[in-house]
């Protein structure tokens, strides 16, 4: 089975993300995609980032109803930082049944050569890349790993929902019922 793997904080999940998952999901090669949850993404530095386990039960509630969208704890049980290149090598061990590939922002495919192992990266890999503004033509857009993706584009992000609820304002169309009522359960992101 070919599995897409979308890494992220998911702090909070949203539905820019669900956009992202289902179309790799239903229009391209992919059999499934797996939200894979990044305790910390070694580029970003841990500012509001929220308790783990709250972002993975988020990213369960909000694809509880997915076909064939699923949740991924694998960067909990590996030593931190988490490289991709660390993940990939051991969900390959572990599921030699699966074929693994990279789901990720052409702004995350500007930046690639920059992580670890990127050339291992590419030589063994899939990479799906989704539009993001800005980043059109990224330098690595033309190897053969790469395929680019029409996915829908969508300008939310979750440091504007989490800032957008520190204001009190409503954020009800932006992450799945859900999500919002766990949120609001653990009065999570306001302070």
């Amino acid at each position: 089975m070919k599995i897409g793997l979308l890494f992220g904080s998911f702090n909070p999940i949203h539905i820019g993300h669900l956009i992202i998952a289902n179309y790799m999901a239903n229009h391209t090669s992919l059999d499934k995609v797996w939200l894979v949850v990044s305790p910390q993404n070694p580029f970003k530095k841990f500012g509001d980032l929220i308790n783990t386990y709250d972002r993975l039960e988020m990213a369960k509630l909000a694809t509880e109803n997915a076909e064939n969208i699923s949740v991924s704890d694998v960067e909990l049980k590996l030593p931190q930082p988490s490289y991709t290149i660390d993940t990939l090598a051991f969900l390959k061990e572990k599921h030699p049944e699966h074929e693994f590939a990279l789901i990720m922002g052409s702004d995350n495919l500007a930046t690639l050569h920059k992580w670890k192992n990127y050339k291992l990266i590419l030589r063994d890999y899939k990479i799906y890349v989704y539009p993001r503004p800005g980043y059109e033509n990224a330098e690595l857009a033309s190897e053969p790993a790469v395929t680019i993706t029409m996915t829908p584009q969508m300008e939310l992000s979750a440091t504007f929902i989490r800032k957008s609820i520190l204001e009190k304002k409503n954020v009800q169309y932006f992450v799945p019922d859900p999500v919002l009522k766990f949120i609001e359960s653990k009065s999570l992101y306001k302070r």
